[in-house]
């Protein structure tokens, strides 16, 4: 793109920027200047309804960054149509920053502004706690002020605000997937997005929401949120990445959604030097010194923040919006730090197959609650760079067990990286289906070419031999601290490029999961998310690398070699 032409539509390149310089991080929005004025006014007359500051205006007591987000949803105007530019909005910002209070007011100045007769709103929480304390803060506005109680009408038991004048209603609500069954809200605000994110019900309720945005009234939908205290997922998943790519010119022309991120860019989020740096986290903080006093944060990370690398990770999600998967924390794999730079474009099985002189395999099948994974390691015809290729196998019982990622697990799905089956034993033929492609290539060695863990493997050692795969192909690998080797040696290779992979989601994931511990001189790879997290398809990996690392030949080669002695007559 030439630097004279202009940008797509809520682009905003230069967000880091300015957030360094103290600025709001989005496009300049083209506004109704009227409408503009009126909301700002509407808004700034509301007081605050608790803390230190209670019964100040918000005018005093709310920071430029939400009043900019609040113009600019409210009165965006393209300046040839008339039309509304701003019919979504995303913005992340973390926690402590008063969003739930500033958007509470947000709602009560929409339902001020709207014109349209008995027009519904919603205002929709992640739980009853939250729902009714966004009610609280929007009610106690109304009724710190004679005039607007005049304006406005409270049901407390309904959760329910209604303009007097008009019949337009607010009323507030808990995450639900028949919360707006039978209505189309002119604007629904959503606290706490990637709560939803969590929720096998997540896209469905979006896609309630959105409906009526469809309708020739259109809806606008505002959706604020912390991070994710796990690696985002679901819904959330998916908004996220939108929203990072309208604000960097790759959300098409005219998309819908004016993305507000606080947050590091991704290169800064991986430096634990710079986020661990307290004199850098004012940046991300744009109500630090209003809602956030930086000495009573600073004891907190202290105080909660180090107990343990878990702890910290969460904390630094929470509180600097640091996303998990990508700012990890120092007790990671060594080999996630390269990872991602040993992708290579379009390296998938039929690749892999095509490119390797030998191939082996690696399975980890465990237990009923862990996924059973199969990993694929070529060795390159022409570069003898290690090839990499991964697939997993789980019911949907795991889904149910563990509900904080059973959106991932389904994005993972969706991808074709993980195959999710009501039958048990699907794993089973689908792994000796793919080490028979492998076989029936020539590409195996005579010896030692499948690795497996072998705890639970029982079912898949019988499927092997009804194929006639004799005893020598199967190789039990010991684990814990016997694998250090292949540990050690992937660390290695992915930091000289001598292994490469397509990218798969599955392993970025389950890399992002890994914690390393120091066992004296040996390294063990366990699990970092107390138990959510799953790492099952990377210790396929390092079994699938003990195997390779034995230098092997393929049996087809072994066939056609000519023994050292042969000599010609």
């Amino acid at each position: 793109m030439g630097h004279t032409e202009p940008l797509p539509r809520f682009a905003c390149p230069d967000w880091w920027e300015r957030i360094q310089a103290g600025e709001t991080p989005m496009a300049d929005v083209p506004l109704n200047e009227d409408r503009a004025a009126m909301a700002l006014a509407f808004f700034n007359r509301l007081r605050l309804p608790d803390g230190e500051a209670a019964g100040q205006l918000l005018r005093d007591t709310c920071p430029q960054w939400f009043r900019d987000i609040l113009m600019a949803f409210l009165a965006s105007e393209d300046p040839e149509t008339g039309a509304r530019l701003v019919w979504e909005c995303l913005c992340m910002v973390p926690k402590k920053s008063s969003k739930t209070t500033y958007t509470a007011a947000l709602a009560l100045t929409a339902l001020y502004l709207e014109e349209t007769p008995r027009a519904q709103m919603l205002l929709i929480a992640p739980s009853q706690n939250i729902s009714t304390r966004s009610f609280n803060q929007a009610q106690a506005m109304i009724r710190m002020d004679p005039l607007l109680a005049k304006v406005f009408h409270i049901q407390d038991h309904k959760l329910r605000i209604t303009r007097k004048e008009t019949g337009a209603q607010l009323t507030v609500k808990t995450f639900d997937t028949g919360i707006v069954t039978g209505e189309i809200p002119v604007l629904t605000i959503i606290d706490e997005l990637h709560e939803l994110g969590r929720k096998k019900s997540g896209t469905a309720v979006m896609q309630q929401i959105r409906g009526g945005g469809i309708t020739k009234r259109g809806g606008q939908v505002m959706m604020i949120t912390t991070q994710s205290d796990h690696e985002p997922a679901g819904i959330w998943a998916s908004e996220l990445k939108k929203a990072r790519a309208i604000r960097a010119g790759q959300g098409g022309a005219n998309p819908r959604l004016l993305p507000v991120l606080y947050e590091f860019p991704q290169e800064l989020q991986k430096d634990e030097s710079f986020w661990r740096d307290r004199d850098n986290w004012h940046f991300v903080l744009p109500s630090l010194g209003y809602s956030i006093d930086r000495e009573k944060l600073e004891a907190d990370y202290e105080n909660n923040g180090t107990s343990s690398p878990e702890a910290e990770q969460i904390w630094m999600s929470q509180h600097l919006n640091i996303e998990i998967g990508i700012g990890l924390h120092s007790e990671r794999w060594i080999g996630a730090e390269y990872w991602a730079s040993r992708t290579v474009e379009g390296l998938d099985l039929d690749g892999l197959l095509a490119r390797s002189e030998v191939v082996v395999a690696g399975g980890d099948l465990g237990g009923a609650d862990d996924l059973a994974s199969l990993h694929l390691l070529g060795r390159c015809a022409e570069t003898r760079r290690w090839l990499s290729w991964t697939r997993a196998w789980c019911v949907p019982d795991v889904l149910d067990r563990r509900q904080e990622i059973a959106p991932k697990l389904r994005d993972l799905e969706a991808v074709g990286e993980l195959v999710i089956d009501e039958s048990p034993t699907r794993h089973v033929r689908d792994i000796a289906d793919l080490c028979d492609k492998v076989r029936d290539a020539g590409l195996f060695p005579e010896s030692a070419a499948i690795g497996l863990d072998p705890w639970g493997v029982a079912a898949l050692m019988d499927e092997f031999v009804e194929r006639g795969y004799p005893a020598e192909l199967i190789y039990g690998v010991a684990q814990g601290y016997k694998i250090n080797g292949a540990i050690k040696g992937l660390e290695r290779r992915l930091l000289d490029g001598t292994i490469e992979h397509g990218g798969q989601k599955i392993m970025t994931w389950v890399i992002g999961n890994a914690k390393a511990e120091a066992r004296g001189n040996n390294v063990l790879i366990t699990k970092a998310r107390a138990g959510v997290g799953k790492i099952d398809p990377l210790i396929a990996m390092f079994n699938a690398a003990m195997l390779m690392d034995m230098n092997p030949e393929p049996a087809r080669a072994a066939a056609l070699r000519i023994p050292d002695d042969y000599m010609v007559a």
